[in-house]
């Protein structure tokens, strides 16, 4: 883990997590940053409602291998299914390598949930890289 890289790479997904406003309301503006020998290979960001999440967005625009990729996400992926599928349970199927978020989701529906999916598909996962930068920026738009 290279304290540095992760805070380089999180500030990148906090920057894409902008431009997901306002179209993704309700649901909150994140960003997400694959990241592949210490470069993005991929990126992405909440689209409006019933599309794509952050990191499936990101997932859709990368057509190589996802075993030696780290993904980058403002907030903890989502563990149901809603208008789209579960962004952890997507997320823990490709076999990627490891996540790190920003921040835990407040929403009771998830709060917790996603990570117990990636770390019981074996994904070494790392919790609060720029928490202060990101939760400035997003917590208006989380669920208490």
């Amino acid at each position: 883990m290279d304290l540095l890289n992760d805070e380089q790479f999180m500030l990148r997904a906090l920057a894409l997590s902008k431009l997901a406003l306002p179209n993704c309301r309700p649901n909150p503006p994140v960003g997400c940053v694959l990241v592949k020998d210490n470069t993005i290979v991929s990126e992405g960001y909440t689209q409006a409602p019933g599309l794509h999440h952050a990191e499936a967005q990101a997932i859709s625009h990368y057509d190589g291998s996802l075993n030696d990729i780290t993904a980058y996400v403002t907030l903890e992926p989502c563990s149901f299914v809603g208008r789209t599928p579960s962004c952890a349970h997507t997320l823990a199927g490709l076999n990627i390598k490891r996540v790190v978020v920003a921040m835990l989701d407040p929403d009771p529906r998830n709060s917790g949930k996603g990570i117990k999916v990636l770390t019981d598909a074996g994904i070494d996962v790392d919790i609060g890289v720029c928490h202060d930068e990101v939760g400035t920026f997003i917590s208006p738009y989380l669920l208490p």
